[in-house]
């Protein structure tokens, strides 16, 4: 699966995003009402990957074990954690399953590598019930794919497929079934270009997909198609290379971008084609420093990451105001590459991510205000 989040290449076929408590967490506040953070791995983890979380607080993902193979995870809001592996899943090094993305009513959608190292999606919903299927003119050799990222409300589902040349493209499912393929207009044709959605929150409730093509030049750009299969392409200004991260129910877009210096830089470009550079004070300045905008809730909230000047990671929420709190997860690692994620996030302010220690081990984590003693499970009886 993907190495998450080192820096930032969503596109591509799973491209390359101590305080552990097995089950329920550990808060690491005890004043009621102030932001609390909470780490976590399942158990038999030794690389957590939490990518998204719903409105309810069930957070989704994988987790790799001892013997490399890969299991999908679901920690609901009590804490509980499950684990998941779907039906003909392969069960060796780098094989296996995971959860990208759940939608409010607790459907999820992911994908699972066979035995072959062949990639397909499937769809399983709170009942227990199993969907699986390929994009139609997905390969079917080792390495090719198809990818379920995005499922909305109305179990659409947004994804792509590599082609039996290693070509991207993208596709849109139906809540009925019917699977749509389509190419940006500016993709290229050759092996590791074309086009895709990202990873896990670029599908809106209005079947808009966000997401990002790869020109013949092997550079990065983003599009936004909306339902009827109008596509928009578009870079921020100065870039040199752009990828959405997420996408609101108005149409209001985030993600980051690459300057002509290497230089990250977090962007939220609104429903009318305005972009907004997000730049969290305290992000490096050089290359492959900066920031990135990982994520929009329904209410306009952000969260993300940035690199200092030392390529430390810290993770960051901005609210609907612009007002950035920024954070470390305690048991992050203070080198080069280590520190904390921030990959998702809900209205009521919830973020959770990872967290790479000082070992480069990676872990999740909830960052929230520690004043919820729900119980409520909100995704599927595991």
């Amino acid at each position: 699966m993907n190495q998450l989040f080192t820096s930032t290449r969503y596109k591509t076929l799973f491209h390359t995003l101590i305080f552990c408590a097995w089950n329920l967490g550990l808060c690491l506040s005890a004043t009621a009402g102030q932001p609390t953070i909470v780490t976590f791995d399942p158990p038999g983890s030794v690389y957590t990957a939490a990518l998204q979380i719903n409105s309810s607080g069930s957070i989704a993902g994988y987790y790799q074990d001892a013997g490399g193979v890969y299991h999908a995870f679901l920690r609901h809001p009590n804490g509980r954690i499950t684990s998941y592996d779907v039906p003909g899943a392969g069960k060796g090094p780098f094989q296996g399953t995971s959860f990208d993305s759940i939608n409010p009513s607790g459907t999820v959608v992911g994908q699972y590598i066979d035995s072959h190292n062949v990639f397909h999606v499937y769809l399983l919903t709170p009942q227990g019930a199993v969907t699986k299927f390929d994009a139609p003119n997905a390969g079917t050799g080792a390495g090719q794919s198809t990818l379920g990222w995005n499922i909305n409300l109305g179990g659409e589902i947004a994804g792509q497929y590599a082609d039996a040349s290693n070509v991207f493209h993208g596709y849109v499912r139906s809540a009925d079934g019917m699977v749509t393929e389509y190419d940006a207009p500016g993709a290229g044709t050759g092996p590791g270009q074309g086009t895709g959605t990202c990873l896990s929150g670029c599908l809106n409730p209005a079947a808009t997909v966000a997401g990002t093509y790869v020109d013949p030049t092997n550079a990065f750009h983003s599009f936004i198609r909306d339902k009827h299969g109008n596509i928009t392409e578009f870079d921020p200004p100065g870039a040199s290379s752009s990828e959405p991260s997420g996408i609101d129910p108005d149409g209001d877009v985030v993600g980051f971008y690459i300057d002509s210096n290497g230089v990250n830089h977090g962007f939220l470009r609104d429903k009318h084609g305005r972009v907004t550079d997000i730049n969290v004070p305290g992000a490096g300045a050089g290359s492959g420093q900066g920031t990135v905008a990982a994520a929009i809730a329904e209410n306009g909230a952000v969260a993300g990451y940035y690199a200092d000047t030392s390529g430390v990671y810290h993770g960051f929420a901005r609210a609907p105001n612009g007002r950035i709190t920024t954070f470390d997860v305690p048991g992050a690692g203070k080198g080069a590459g280590q520190g904390t994620f921030s990959v998702t996030n809900t209205p009521e302010g919830a973020v959770a991510g990872v967290y790479v220690d000082g070992n480069n081990v990676q872990h999740g984590f909830l960052w929230t205000p520690c004043d919820d003693d729900s119980d409520s499970v909100a995704g599927p009886t595991l």
